[in-house]
């Protein structure tokens, strides 16, 4: 038994991990191998049983998971993005929600012959789009703000509420309410009511007493997570017990009520349960789709599969388009909103349950709720993480296709740097803190942003530009590092540059910590004054596109140095003396190098300093 215990968590984190890193290497959608892995290692290989190995445990240890799954997702519910989304966002957890249940019920009653009382829990279940499916989705993606705010509400807000409307529904029927009308009214519904008030007051209250010990230092860092995660558990079991998917509410408003309270330092809490929340998807996924039984596989059928289609061509695109009439949602966002719908645990999870109870009280068609929800599941999950980016880009909701670079700080050689990207077509943005600096690159055609980097409301403007690498240009080095360490978790560590510090700064023991600043650009002797003196003798940014002639004069031609290359469709690459290995072009990549002045004055050399030093 131990050993099954120690085999089964081995393999799942094991191939969890995997997955993932094979999904971020050939950009996959995660959640799809994830999928798959569970399905091999349990109904195909039979190597996983967590359900029969875990026994009474493993429901509670799921129900905890997602409890602190949808606590992140609370965490990410930032009340300024629901402004700037409109509309539709209310649309879309208030009003498409009850039209999703009924269309949804339908549709399981007439195509697949399911019981109405199985048919409208079927359609309970099913408007729960998994925020542990569209998080991972949204993070690789890059969409409008206004669309992924769409499909992150939406998911998020949906996720207890439709948890909870599939504990009605369940309730309702295990009471067969037509000869216990005035039970369910006089007791079960006010009782339903009360613990729905009790949730969001559960999730407010504990939010301000956080607030209070983090701003007044009454909470050692060290504590600050595992108080976190602590008191979203107890909040989740106490509202549960009060009433089934309650829990999942009070998490949700607790996690959205610490993002907007402003907390000083819960960023860098938010990154730490960013980080457990991909182990904790990649675990569930996989033991949650393991624990299928091939019984359940084989009850599988005609009617059930027409079902997923109708759910997925008819039931979503009409229920999103009734929803959002009248609304300024433009016809691109409701064709893309109306098909990205992918459902995840929280629908396998109450589906499990909720078919188990049912068939115990002898409804018939109790026994297909499971296999009819796992077939959308797998449906959804498999049609909409492989077609959300190529359907965004199709519809023109996304930011860029191509690998973007921003540029913080407007002086004359950066902004000639963003020009030569910017007349190659690379998207390139070049940031600072007043306009004045900026008016050069935008009389050159160069996109600007006025903003600072190291505020919220920078980061938000940034997160509305393609933006997947950047080099700190400014005079201010200890600044180009405050930012480069800053933007390092959302670009990656790797990704962010600045220039040279200084020789003398860039000693590992005794200088600038590699965690408080960039990468060099380049070599550790072009400080900001070694690229202001060259722009001053005449040098200047020069694109190249290499071709099998021009190869080998890579780093190698004098008089020229090679900084970046630009590779379509896949990223930039630039270098640093930081490097393990350094890059190399290859045939039809873009070289960016700042290059001398082919015909020099004599006149302006002699009024020039005879050697150009560097700062060390």
């Amino acid at each position: 038994m131990a050993y099954d215990v120690l085999f089964g968590v081995v393999l799942t984190f094991g191939a969890g991990m995997l997955a993932q890193w094979v999904a971020w290497r050939l950009r996959l959608p995660a959640i799809v191998l994830l999928f798959a892995m569970g399905l091999l290692f349990g109904p195909v290989l039979g190597w996983l049983h967590p359900s029969e190995t875990l026994g009474h445990a493993f429901r509670p240890l799921v129900s905890m998971l997602v409890a602190l799954i949808v606590f992140e997702g609370g965490m990410v519910l930032d009340i300024r993005q629901l402004r700037e989304a409109g509309q539709g966002v209310a649309r879309l957890t208030m009003v498409a929600l009850p039209i999703n249940w009924i269309l949804g019920a339908l549709a399981a009653h007439y195509v697949a012959h399911l019981e109405w009382g199985t048919s409208f829990l079927f359609g309970a279940i099913i408007v729960v789009t998994g925020p542990t499916v569209i998080l991972p989705l949204l993070r690789s993606a890059k969409l409008h703000p206004r669309v992924a705010a769409f499909l992150r509400w939406e998911a998020i807000v949906n996720d207890p509420l439709g948890a909870i409307l599939a504990a009605v529904v369940m309730q309702i029927m295990l009471l067969h309410v037509d000869l216990h009308k005035q039970l369910f009214f006089v007791h079960t519904l006010p009782d339903m009511l009360v613990a729905g008030a009790i949730s969001v007051a559960a999730g407010i209250l504990p939010a301000y007493l956080l607030r209070y010990l983090f701003t007044r230092d009454l909470m050692p860092e060290l504590l600050k997570v595992p108080v976190m995660v602590t008191l979203a558990l107890v909040i989740f079991e106490a509202c549960t017990l009060a009433m089934e998917g309650a829990g999942l509410i009070a998490v949700t408003v607790f996690g959205m009520m610490l993002t907007n309270l402003h907390i000083p330092g819960l960023n860098e809490l938010k990154r730490t349960k960013e980080s457990l929340v991909v182990l904790m998807v990649s675990v569930l996924f996989i033991l949650l789709t393991a624990d299928l039984h091939r019984a359940v596989l084989a009850r599988l059928s005609i009617p059930i599969l027409l079902l997923t289609l109708v759910v997925l061509f008819v039931v979503r695109p009409l229920c999103i388009f009734l929803a959002t009439l009248g609304t300024s949602i433009s016809w691109q966002e409701r064709i893309f909103v109306g098909w990205i719908a992918p459902r995840g645990i929280v629908a396998a999870a109450v589906a499990g349950a909720a078919g188990i109870k049912l068939s115990e009280a002898g409804y018939a068609s109790a026994d297909l709720v499971m296999p009819a929800v796992f077939c959308v599941i797998a449906v959804t999950m498999i049609c909409h993480g492989f077609s959300l980016g190529p359907l965004a880009r199709r519809l023109h909701l996304t930011l860029s296709n191509e690998p973007a670079l921003v540029i913080l700080g407007g002086n004359s050689w950066s902004i000639d740097l963003a020009a030569c990207l910017n007349e190659e077509k690379v998207p390139v943005l070049v940031v600072d803190t007043t306009a004045q600096e900026l008016m050069p690159a935008a009389r050159r055609g160069v996109p600007v942003l006025k903003a600072e980097l190291l505020s919220a409301a920078g980061q938000e403007a940034l997160e509305e530009r393609p933006a997947d690498y950047l080099i700190a240009t400014t005079g201010d080095a200890i600044y180009n590092g405050m930012v480069c360490g800053h933007m390092a978790p959302h670009m990656g560590r790797e990704r962010v540059y600045q220039v040279s510090p200084g020789v003398a700064r860039l000693d590992l023991y005794r200088g600038l910590s590699r965690d408080a600043r960039g990468k060099v650009l380049g070599e550790p002797g072009w400080n900001y004054t070694f690229f202001d003196t060259l722009f001053s003798r005449g040098w200047r940014f020069v694109s190249a596109t290499v071709t099998e002639a021009t190869l080998d004069l890579f780093d190698r031609e004098e008089n020229r140095l090679d900084l970046l290359i630009v590779r379509r469709g896949t990223g930039i690459f630039i270098q640093s003396a930081e490097d393990r290995a350094r890059t190399m072009p290859v045939v039809g990549d873009l070289v960016i190098s700042m290059k001398a002045p082919e015909v020099r004055d004599p006149a302006a050399d002699a009024k020039e300093e005879p050697e150009l030093r560097a700062e060390t």
